[in-house]
């Protein structure tokens, strides 16, 4: 399966924190599981950190290579990305997370997040 971790799943899952569910973090660690991570979360949480609005004791360096030591594959904004983006509806305000659900839709890939409003789009989401 291949899934697109929500910027807050990925940040969780690194930190091990017990906000992420048992069964996602099994999903995450699956090894017959493609695990991506969008370069807007990265661009979403070093904007969050230098406004001191991430409560997280890492660099933007560490997290990147946190991405890469769990194997997550990163992915680029591409332009049909940006296509779809801007046909989203806005249900979702917050334009990390619809970036997110354009590129989840576009690469038919299942969307880790406990953002319900997601749901509203054709995106998948598991949790």
């Amino acid at each position: 399966m291949k899934l697109l971790l929500d910027t807050h799943t990925f940040i969780w899952f690194v930190e091990d924190a017990p906000q992420l569910p048992p069964n996602v973090k099994i999903l995450i660690e699956n090894p017959l599981n493609e695990i991506f991570l969008s370069i807007v979360s990265l661009w979403e949480m070093a904007i969050k950190i230098q406004l001191k609005k991430l409560d997280i004791n890492k660099s933007i360096e560490e997290i990147i290579n946190l991405s890469n030591q769990n194997g997550f594959i990163l992915l680029p904004i591409l332009s049909e990305h940006i296509v779809r983006l801007s046909k989203l509806e806005f249900f979702h305000r917050d334009p990390f997370d619809r970036m997110i659900i354009a590129q989840g839709i576009s690469e038919n890939q299942t969307i880790v997040s406990k953002d319900i409003i997601f749901d509203k789009y054709k995106a998948k989401r598991i949790w």
